[in-house]
């Protein structure tokens, strides 16, 4: 795993110099474990449902830029931070276009203990924890990070930790607050 963690990195500092084959080199490497994170976040999907992994990682990857790729990444991480923020909204614009379709719907209370990776929910629960997330952002920058790289990334407390560089102790401190924070503000919304 480290080889493979300086050679990611190696590629990446490569793309960022302008090399024109480096992020052709870059796919093969990370795809296995984009691929693989994404079958985990979808794994729950409802029955029915039109967005595979594989989909979900494609449209990932040409939002960091697919093979003109010119993203400035730091290192693994940012790229996979990154990453998971495409996917994130990948996954808001199908429940916005879906939600758009008809207009409403049953709210529903969301237990934020349990649902930790979007997958897990429903198109509408998706857009009112987005909308959450973005009120949560102008409040604590760090916590609504350490939420959506959960929420959305799919990330243990431990990953969202690293790629945000502070320590599990502090990552799970935001994380606390931020579930407290979006509980209330998901309450207030619904009118409970």
């Amino acid at each position: 795993m480290l080889g493979c963690v300086s050679e990611v990195t190696r590629i990446l500092n490569a793309v960022q110099q302008g090399d024109p084959t480096s992020a052709d080199q870059l796919l093969p490497l990370v795809y296995e474990e984009l691929r693989r994170l994404a079958a985990q976040r979808m794994a729950n999907e409802a029955a029915g449902h039109t967005l595979q992994p594989t989909a979900l990682v494609h449209e990932a990857w040409l939002r960091l830029g697919g093979s003109d790729a010119n993203a400035p990444f730091a290192n693994r991480a940012h790229f996979f931070a990154a990453a998971a923020e495409a996917m994130r909204r990948i996954l808001i614009e199908r429940a916005r276009r879906k939600s758009a379709e008809k207009r409403g719907g049953d709210w529903q209370r969301i237990d934020l203990d349990i649902v930790q990776i979007a997958s897990d929910a429903d198109d509408d629960t998706l857009l009112l924890v987005n909308e959450a997330l973005e009120k949560l952002a102008k409040e604590d920058a760090k916590a609504a990070e350490v939420a959506k790289l959960r929420f959305f990334g799919g990330l243990t407390l431990e990953e969202a930790g690293h790629v945000l560089r502070v320590t599990d102790r502090t990552a799970k401190r935001y994380w606390a607050y931020a579930r407290a924070w979006l509980f209330d503000e998901i309450r207030q919304t619904l009118g409970r």
